[in-house]
């Protein structure tokens, strides 16, 4: 499998679990894509809670491959493991907090860690609002080391209707951030507004 036929797919604990849920199944709509899913116990409990009590099931039916969070050792903890990049959504900042300054005692955050060390392209979907500046302070180092925190911003200006619509445009937006050319995987271009 080419490396830019491979996503990495991490669902941590925050609020915002559809997040994940929506970009693998928009991995799984281009048919042409390996997903790796790892899934933290606290997104296990969020996935149930706030979407429905199936969609950790659900999440693991749709991916190539799942990965227990526990398994230091896994395919996916090695830079050999050659990937088109790794999105962790939602990522709570307990878990951006433990990449930016190397605390790797799980496999979310252990793949995380290959992805910046082998220079691939992390995608972390932050769900926290107020921010301190210990969260500000995070960001920036993680963004330094390479990674692209994107929160789970809407985009109002293309006037969704349901929440389901910005969910979506969400997920998308954060798959187009790991530049993958498919159609499944592709946000609307802005083109542009009337005066």
């Amino acid at each position: 499998m080419s490396q830019l036929h491979r996503v990495i797919v991490g669902i941590s604990g925050a609020s915002g679990a559809a997040i994940g849920l929506r970009v693998l199944e928009r991995l799984a709509e281009s048919g042409t894509i390996e997903t790796h899913l790892v899934i933290s116990p606290a997104a296990e409990r969020t996935l149930a809670s706030e979407v429905d009590p199936d969609a950790p099931a659900r999440a693991r039916a749709l991916a190539s491959q799942c990965h227990d969070h526990r398994d230091i050792g896994a395919s996916i903890a090695s830079g050999s493991f050659r990937t088109a990049g790794m999105i962790i959504a939602p990522c709570s900042m307990r878990s951006l907090c433990a990449i930016a300054y190397g605390q790797l005692g799980d496999l979310l955050t252990r793949a995380a860690d290959v992805q910046l060390k082998e220079r691939r392209r992390l995608v972390l979907v932050a769900r926290e609002s107020p921010l301190h500046l210990g969260h500000l302070r995070a960001m920036a180092q993680v963004t330094e080391f390479g990674a692209i925190v994107a929160p789970p911003v809407a985009a109002f200006y293309l006037k969704p209707r349901d929440i389901a619509e910005i969910v979506d445009q969400i997920a998308l937006r954060a798959l187009g951030l790991l530049a993958l050319e498919r159609e499944a995987v592709t946000s609307k271009e802005w083109r542009g507004g009337e005066a």
